[in-house]
This record gives structure tokens, C-alpha cells and sequence, in this order.
């Protein structure tokens, strides 16, 4: 085991080592002082913009972009187009920002094809960036820039930009030494350097600070640099001293002096979450410098210009030649590796590469762990150490040690021993050189599955990325389907095939996939160009309220309107209706209704109650006298408030109604116009609301008005029913207590409605004395019920045992018990025997 801790350097209690991820193959050949660099943290892309220009170092040719994966693998080149870029970085979802000095921001995708741009305003426009950095927060990008008016402007969300300029500097004419980005409680702080003076910038004010535990006398500051988490705060004095500290600038953690006093081209924080020890990485031109918790640091000579990328365990170090990984050997590894390692971890390793040689002294390795009850421990920490190596090799041996282990443990559960394996074989298939993401097992659960899938589709490994799905068993809809969906999505895109073969591409390789909606992909389509293709896709989707919207944006107003009546939602009609009547001329507009009648009738009902004119247009469109005359009928009550304006709609409906050969209603609506315009008299001359009453109720209104001979003339004219007319009379008469006229009219001729009516109606009225007028007068079958009305029980029992009705007797009998009548009770007892025996 002594090997493997040959490239180990101690740094107080902890070792750091620096192990080589790729052999870089790029054939980049520009320094990099002489490019734009920007790295993504999480193994992420690099990209270079060559023959960067500025003011100091013009050039006749123009800038090229390019991205290469982790490994220098070439994703995309470009020739610039645009203005003076200043800054290059990356987002947290893998878009490049490309920052031009006009403050316009343009982002790329990874293989540099244009997204989308966005300004930072007017006056970064007019001043112009001298400096820009890009922070993440919180799964957001922000943008802080330094203008050449010497003011600081940012946007803590390029998705959401709005812009804060930040406090005026002490001394606006002296150019900031260094500056860096704080958060603090939520808020996005900028700290800057002027000499030997240190300022906040928060979203007040500008603070003059003082480091807890800086000496005065360390000078002026240099360099700053922040930890992945935004948790620690280091700097750098032109003395050589560096101050690490938390953020909150409020607690010093260390301090370390080097012997070196030049600026440092990069530093970065070096530590591992939850690990107890604090180093930064300080690079210059030639030499690598690890300060930490320690007398000395940790120096490594650079043969060739290197670029550093903080990431959540380590640094990463990218040269023309190599890429390499420098962290902090993690616990578990150095308890097992460690030479003369007497802890568990280690003596299992011991015990099963004896094994191997068949040898003893496995089952005395074995002992010593067992007496002491250290095998779960041995076992955990040998998978534990398994995750932290990059070489497979290095992981099999660890691995096979723990395999080893858990053979003599009685009840030990696999799970975090099938975890690790299939979490390595994750990682091992990603940090391929041909795939490029060298993740950690730190970072790989940080990052966490899905954001992984999401970066593997990103580069286009949809291949990798549904056998990882499959893999690690995740559900459809998030995994393969998912990526199922962006394959198809980029499918589409390529034009090499036409509209039939790969439509028939995408449906054999998603088919029914759960997850999956064509419309997304149809919508892509649509936004390549590809019209026809997005129809055909849309023949796949399953669900209607997704296809009609993309139809309606392909201007397929027609095909959409089919797909709407087809499903059945009127809501989904209304929608592709809508949408016609805006882009069709009128002509056209009723015409497609008509050819669909599901749809013109909803567009009917519609109109009813929101657009009658246009309702009026349709009918007229389509000559159909029947309903446009009753529109005229409608009108003349909801539209018209005149009586004038009445009659004329409901002459227009006559018409109608007569074209459509419809002589009842025709008829009816003559007797309606001529009962307004008698109802239009009636109100001049008794000065009521005669105009809104019906035949019926005017007639009534009439008899209660005393205009006996209008009643009676109107009965006539309008040819009501006899019946209909008498108890209409009767009602108002009796309401207006005339009882003298109702019983002249009660005379006037024999009742149609018979006489019982007049004993209910007087018994309503309360008028008992009335109502025996009318009691001979009423047919003997309805005289019981008649004499139960006034109250005359007696003689209704004497008219039952009459009728030798058993029903009525009944009836009575009810009656005589709840009026405790006694008397007729016992008559009608008697007669019901009778009755019986006959």
C-alpha cells in the first residue's frame, strides 16, 4: 500500500494530493493570459475565446469561441460576431455568458449555439465594463460589473434581470485593487480593496472594514477569493500574508505568510464540506502553494501555465497538458492507505489480499478486527474509502475488501455496498475521456441524479443517459422518458431526413412512452421551420387540449377546429373559434362555421348572450328566417325600450316568420303588436304600467280598473277561452270585493266553470255569506265538497248519506272528527252502517 500515498503531502493533520484526471489533447496553443477562460464548476466545460481583444492589444483577425469538455474533447468553435467581450461563465444550468463591454450579455448553449441575449442598461452602455464576474446562489446566476465610471452595478438573477446599483465608492477616482462578491443574510454584498482600506458595498452604503486579527502593518491587498459556498473569505497582501476567515468578516481562521509577495494570478479555497481543516490554493506563473492549517504549506513547481476552478472538494487544474484534481485525502482513505495503519479499514485490505495468496494470516487479520467488534466498522469504511478514488482499479480493491467483510457478518444489510457500486459505475461511465464530466462522489450527490441526466442531454449522450436511467431504476417520467422527449427534441432539428421518416423515428422510438408529449416536441419543430413535421407529430398526441394550441400557431385554424369538435371540450371550441374570428374576414369566418355545425352552434349560443348583432349576421349568412325572426322577437323586449321600437322588431319577425312559412307564429306576433299598441293607449289614459303586461294580465288589470267593456271587447277581439276569461273575471272581481258585479255575472249566463269555483274564490276572500249564495247553484257531485268550504258539516252529511257516496262519507267523517262535531258524526256513523248492510 505504500504507493498509493506517494503523491501525499501533510498539511497539519490532514494529507493533499494532486492526481491527474486527463491527458489533455486539445492542441490549444494560445497562453492562457492570452485568452478568455471560463470553467464550469462540477466537471464542467471549458471555453476559450482566442485572440481576445482589447485596447492595449488590438488584432486584425477575428476572436474565435470555442468549448471542449473536462477531458479537451473539441464540443463547438465559432467565429465572434459580436462586440468587445470582457468576461466568459458559465451558468448554474451550463449556458455560456458571453459579457461585452457594451453591457450586452449574450448566452450560448454548450455547443455555442445562440439562446438568447439581455442588456444591463443605458448607462453600463454609455460607461462602459471594465471588469464583470459571475456568482451563483441559491440555483440562480447573477452579474456583478465595474464600470468605467468606477460603479459597481449587479443583478442577482440573469432570468429575472433587475439591476442595483451599488453605493458610490470613498474615492470614485482610484481603480478598486481587487473585489469580490459576499452574501450575507440573503443579500449580495460587494467587498473591494483601495490600497490598504477594505470596503463593503451593501445596498445602502459603503463601509470601511477591518479584517478581526489583520495587522496594519500587512499592506496593501493583492487578491481575494471566496469558498465554493460563499462560507470563507480569504486575502492576500502585498507583504506575502494571507488571512483566512469566515465571510461574515467577523472571525478569523488562520493566517499564513509566504515567502512570495507578487500577486497571485488565481487563488482558490481547497477544503472539503464538513472537514475541520482550511487551506486556499495560491497560484503564481511557476509554482502551486497550499497554505492551511500548518507551519508550511504544501509547494508544487508549474512546468506550463495553468488555469484553477474552485470546485466543492477541491481545485482543479487545467494546463495545455494534463487536467488534474488537488484535495484533501479524506478520512477514510487515510485511515486505510496510511503506512503502518493499524485501523480497521486497513487490516481488512490486509485480510483479503492474503486471502488472495491463500495465506494464514488472513484469519489473523480477521480475529484482530472481530475481538475488537470493528468488522461493520472495517466494512463501512472500506465502501466509504471506495467512493473517494478515481482509478477502478483502486475501487475494486476496496470494494472486493468489503465484499470480504461482510462474508463473516451475521445480519449486515447490502445496501450501502450495492449503493456505492452502482454509484461508481456511474461515475467511472461519465468520467470517461470520450464523455469528459469528472465528478467526484462529493459532488456527484451534491449535484444530484437528475441535474446529471439534465447535463448528459445537454451534451447529447442521450445513449448514456437512458442506460444510467435504467441503471439506477429511475422512474420514466423523470428518467428515460424525459430524455426520451429532448432526443426527439433534437431530432427534429436535423434536416437531413425528411418530415415522414422522422416522425416515424420519433413515434417507433417513444411510442407510448409514459412521460412523453409530442406537442413539446411538435412545438420544437414548428420553432425549426418544420411545419408539416410538427403536424405529423401532432397525429401522436394523445391529449387535445396540447394539440389545438401549436395548430392555432401553425395557422392551421381548420385542422385545430376538427381536433376541438373531436374531443368534445365546447371550451377548447370556443378557443379555436375565437382565434378565426380574429384571423378570417367575416365571409370566411361564417363560411368555415358552417361546414362545421357543432361549432356554429356553440358560436350561436355564444352570441346569444354576448354578440346578437353577430348573431343576427350568422342567420342572415345562412338565410334562416325561422331563428332570425325569433332574434327579432328577442330584440324587441332585451334591445328596444320604446314602444314604437317593439313594434317595428316584431313587424321584421312577421316577415320572417312568414318567409320561413311559419303562420302560427306569424299570426301570434300580429296579435302581440296589436295588443301593444293597445296597451301603448291604456297607459296614456289610466296612466299605468299597462305596456309590460301580458294578454292576460291586462285583461285582469282591466276588470280591476272597472273597464268592464275593454275586458269584455278584448275577450272577444283576442278569442280567449271562455273558461280562461270567467275565471279571470271572477278572480278580479272577487280581489276588488265587488260582490254585487260577480254575482250579476254569475247570472249573466250559466257558468262554464261551474259555481264551486265562486264558493272558493269568495271562501279565499274570506266572504262566507258570499259563498252560500253559490251553494245550490253547484252540481250535486261537487256540493259536499262545496258545503265543507263554508263550514256547514251538518248538511254536507245529510248531501253524503244523500249521494250514498262512501268516499265522500269519509270525507266528511275526517272533517266532523277534527271540528269535533258530534251531532253529524253520528249521522254519518249511521249511515255508513246503513250503507254496509245495503
Amino acid at each position: 500500500m505504500d504507493f498509493c500515498t506517494a503523491n501525499w503531502y501533510p498539511l497539519g493533520d490532514v494529507y493533499y494530493r494532486k492526481f491527474e484526471l486527463y491527458q489533455m489533447e486539445w492542441n490549444v496553443r494560445e497562453e492562457f493570459k492570452d485568452c478568455l477562460v471560463a470553467v464550469g464548476p462540477y466537471g464542467g466545460s471549458i471555453a476559450l475565446m482566442k485572440n481576445y481583444l482589447t485596447k492595449e492589444k488590438p488584432s486584425s483577425s477575428r476572436p474565435i469561441l470555442e468549448t471542449y469538455s473536462a477531458s479537451g474533447v473539441l464540443l463547438a468553435t465559432i467565429p465572434w460576431k459580436s462586440g468587445q467581450v470582457v468576461h466568459l461563465g458559465w451558468t448554474v444550468s451550463e449556458d455560456l455568458m458571453c459579457i461585452q463591454e457594451d453591457g450586452t450579455v449574450l448566452i450560448y448553449d454548450i455547443f455555442c449555439v445562440y439562446k438568447r441575449s439581455f442588456s444591463l442598461g443605458n448607462e453600463i452602455k454609455q460607461n462602459q465594463i471594465l471588469e464583470a464576474k459571475v456568482f451563483h446562489s441559491e440555483y440562480r446566476t447573477g452579474i456583478a460589473v465595474l464600470t468605467g465610471a468606477l460603479n459597481f452595478t449587479l443583478t442577482s438573477n440573469i432570468d429575472d434581470v433587475k439591476l442595483r446599483r451599488m453605493p458610490e465608492m470613498p474615492n470614485p477616482k482610484v481603480l478598486p485593487s481587487c473585489w469580490t462578491i459576499l452574501f450575507q443574510d440573503r443579500i449580495t454584498l460587494i467587498l473591494l480593496a483601495i490600497g490598504n482600506d477594505l470596503y463593503l458595498l451593501d445596498n445602502t452604503a459603503c463601509s470601511l472594514v477591518t479584517l478581526p486579527g489583520m495587522s496594519p502593518m500587512c499592506g496593501a491587498y493583492l487578491n481575494f477569493s471566496v469558498s465554493f459556498h460563499h462560507k470563507y473569505l480569504a486575502v492576500f497582501t502585498d507583504s506575502g500574508y494571507i488571512w483566512m476567515g469566515m465571510s461574515s468578516l467577523k472571525e478569523k481562521l488562520w493566517e499564513f505568510t509566504s515567502d512570495t509577495r507578487q500577486a497571485p494570478k488565481q487563488m482558490a479555497w481547497c477544503i472539503r464540506p464538513q472537514s475541520k481543516q482550511i487551506a486556499v490554493v495560491v497560484m503564481w506563473d511557476k509554482m502551486l502553494l497550499v497554505a492551511g492549517k500548518g507551519n508550511d504549506g504544501i509547494q508544487f513547481s508549474l512546468d506550463e501555465e495553468t488555469f484553477m476552478v474552485l470546485e466543492l472538494d477541491g481545485v482543479r487544474l487545467i494546463s495545455h497538458s494534463t487536467h488534474e484534481f488537488l484535495h484533501e485525502i479524506p478520512k477514510a482513505t487515510e485511515e486505510i492507505f496510511k503506512i503502518a495503519s493499524m485501523a480497521p479499514g486497513a487490516l481488512l485490505m490486509e485480510a483479503q489480499k492474503e486471502y488472495e495468496k491463500q495465506s494464514q494470516k488472513a484469519d489473523d487479520y480477521l480475529r484482530e478486527i472481530k475481538d475488537q467488534n470493528l468488522l461493520p466498522v472495517a466494512v463501512a469504511k472500506c465502501i466509504e474509502a471506495a467512493g473517494y478514488e478515481y482509478a477502478p482499479e483502486m475501487q475494486k480493491s476496496l470494494l472486493r475488501a468489503a465484499s470480504f467483510g461482510k462474508c463473516f457478518l451475521d445480519s449486515y444489510s447490502p445496501s450501502d455496498f450495492v449503493t456505492i457500486c452502482r454509484d461508481l459505475r456511474v461515475l467511472n461511465a461519465i468520467n470517461d475521456y470520450q464523455i469528459g464530466i469528472p465528478l467526484s462522489i462529493t459532488q456527484y450527490k451534491q449535484l444530484t441524479i437528475p441535474v446529471l441526466l439534465d447535463r448528459l442531454v445537454l451534451r447529447r449522450l442521450y445513449p448514456l443517459a437512458v442506460k444510467i436511467c435504467e441503471h439506477l431504476k429511475q422512474p420514466d417520467s423523470q428518467g428515460v422518458s424525459r430524455i426520451l422527449a429532448h432526443w426527439a427534441c433534437y431530432k427534429v432539428q436535423q434536416k437531413e431526413k425528411t418530415d415522414e421518416e422522422v416522425a416515424q423515428a420519433i413515434n417507433q422510438k417513444l411510442g407510448d412512452a409514459a412521460g412523453i408529449s409530442y406537442s413539446e416536441i411538435a412545438s420544437k419543430a414548428c420553432d425549426c421551420g418544420r411545419t408539416e413535421l410538427a403536424i405529423k407529430l401532432l397525429e401522436y398526441e394523445p391529449k387535445s387540449e396540447d394539440q389545438v394550441p401549436l395548430l392555432l400557431k401553425m395557422k392551421r385554424s381548420n385542422l385545430a377546429l376538427g381536433k376541438a369538435i373531436e374531443s368534445g371540450d365546447t371550451d377548447l371550441v370556443y378557443t379555436v373559434v375565437s382565434y378565426m374570428k380574429h384571423e378570417f374576414n367575416r365571409g370566411d369566418f361564417f363560411m368555415t362555421l358552417q361546414n362545421h355545425p357543432v361549432a356554429l352552434s356553440l358560436y350561436q349560443q355564444f352570441c346569444k348572450h354576448q354578440e346578437p348583432e353577430t348573431l343576427k349576421d350568422l342567420y342572415n349568412q345562412d338565410d334562416n328566417h325561422q331563428e332570425l325572426a325569433n332574434f327579432h322577437v328577442r330584440a324587441s323586449y332585451s334591445t328596444e325600450k320604446s314602444v314604437e321600437g317593439r313594434v317595428a322588431e316584431l313587424q321584421n319577425a312577421v316577415d320572417e316568420y312568414n318567409r320561413a312559412k311559419n303562420d302560427w307564429a306569424a299570426k301570434v306576433t300580429e296579435d302581440q303588436i296589436k295588443l301593444l299598441r293597445i296597451q301603448r293607449v291604456l297607459r296614456e289614459q289610466l296612466n299605468k304600467p299597462y305596456l309590460n303586461y301580458s294578454l292576460h294580465e291586462t285583461v285582469y288589470n282591466l276588470i280591476l280598473d272597472n273597464m268592464q267593456k275593454k275586458a269584455e271587447q278584448l275577450y272577444k277581439e283576442f278569442k280567449i277561452p271562455e273558461k280562461r276569461y270567467w275565471w279571470l273575471k271572477l278572480t278580479a272581481l272577487a280581489e276588488k270585493n265587488d260582490w254585487d258585479e260577480l254575482e250579476n255575472f254569475s247570472k249573466s249566463k250559466k257558468s262554464p266553470i261551474g259555481y264551486l269555483p265562486f264558493v272558493e274564490i269568495c271562501m279565499k276572500e274570506k266572504n262566507k255569506s258570499e259563498a252560500k249564495k253559490y251553494i245550490a247553484r253547484v252540481n250535486p257531485e261537487q256540493r259536499v265538497k262545496a258545503l265543507l268550504l263554508t263550514g256547514d258539516l251538518e248538511q254536507a252529511a245529510e248531501a253524503a248519506i244523500e249521494h250514498k257516496n262512501e268516499n265522500e262519507m269519509n270525507m266528511v267523517l275526517s272533517k266532523c272528527n277534527s271540528a269535533a262535531d258530534s251531532v253529524a258524526a253520528e249521522k254519518i256513523e249511521r249511515a255508513k252502517v246503513l250503507l254496509l248492510k245495503k
